[in-house]
């Protein structure tokens, strides 16, 4: 998708105040709205009333636009862009959203933004209502792929944007301790009870969901429970067959490599995946390396092979 610069669509600064932003959106609707725009020029000024629009809807929100804002002021109008990974991790929201509509309403770069974080919207609650629960909050944390294994417990920050005095974006930030259960898988959610907004009245405070992003190192990489992670292995390893030990998530293993193993070959763990019931499986996948001629000793070994083999790779793929 191509980026959107909503303060550039309103024409404010990034500093703008909530004030500032209401009073730059009602100018632009009264400017652009169809029913003062007929004839060739009607449908730019279409275009124009549904930009505003969008970028109100987000600039509007505290929490749309601290979210909005995170992606940082380096991108310019139609780059393509894709949002960082974990780029709203830690990031504290209400619920309540309805992706459908905003597709239906704003374009394409709201919706990839917005649609997969669980809302922000404030849910309405009558005036007249007494007694009321809290809402529910969401957030997302990162925990590495070890974690991931064996749980535990870690302390996180989280960032709950607010408007100021002076209608200006601040984030309030709290340290919440949260317990890891043992075989939490990329996306889930963990509860916590009673750690969303107050209630009004008597009503019980909402609950705060923290969905799990779990991160792997270099080489690693996760396909739900399952586990797959690259394997180097030496050209003589590939050909004759080793036995050779590797390090895992859960420890050390001692893997057989099969003689004639093509890069690519996957060589399955079965339940040494992310556990669970049932739990995951760990690939081990060839990545065949080749030595670096260091010496005039390995140069020499390597033309030998050459004269000696007398393999073509080419020829078997009729290139």
């Amino acid at each position: 998708m191509d980026y959107k610069d909503y303060y550039k669509a309103l024409g404010v600064e990034r500093d703008a105040t909530a004030e500032d932003i209401k009073r730059a959106y009602r100018k632009l609707v009264r400017k652009y709205h169809p029913d003062v725009n007929a004839g060739p020029d009607a449908a730019a000024a279409e275009r124009k009333f549904k930009e505003v629009g969008e970028a109100f809807e987000v600039l509007s929100d505290p929490e749309k636009r601290a979210a909005y804002d995170q992606l940082g002021a380096n991108w310019q109008e139609g780059q393509a862009f894709r949002p960082p990974p974990d780029w709203d991790a830690g990031f504290e929201y209400s619920g309540g959203r309805n992706p459908q509509a905003d597709r239906d309403q704003f374009g394409d770069f709201f919706q990839d933004l917005f649609s997969q974080r669980a809302g922000f919207d404030r849910a309405a609650r009558p005036g007249a209502q007494m007694h009321a629960p809290g809402q529910d909050h969401h957030a997302k944390i990162v925990i590495d792929l070890e974690e991931a294994y064996k749980g535990g417990s870690r302390d996180f920050t989280l960032r709950k944007p607010e408007l100021d005095a002076e209608g200006h974006i601040v984030l309030r930030e709290r340290a919440i301790r949260v317990t890891i259960p043992k075989g939490v898988s990329d996306g889930q959610h963990i509860r916590l009870a009673g750690q969303g907004a107050p209630g009004i009245g008597q009503g019980k405070p909402g609950d705060l969901y923290l969905e799990v992003a779990v991160t792997t190192r270099p080489g690693f990489w996760l396909e739900g429970r399952d586990v797959y992670m690259d394997l180097p292995v030496t050209p003589w390893e590939a050909a004759l067959g080793a036995r050779i030990g590797v390090d895992t998530p859960s420890g050390r293993v001692e893997l057989q490599v099969p003689d004639h193993a093509q890069p690519g070959k996957k060589l399955r763990l079965k339940g040494r995946g992310i556990p669970g019931r049932p739990p995951g499986d760990l690939y081990a996948v060839v990545k065949i390396v080749i030595p670096p001629v260091e010496t005039a000793k390995a140069r020499q070994l390597y033309e030998e092979m050459a004269r000696e083999t007398r393999y073509d790779p080419r020829k078997k793929t009729g290139g």
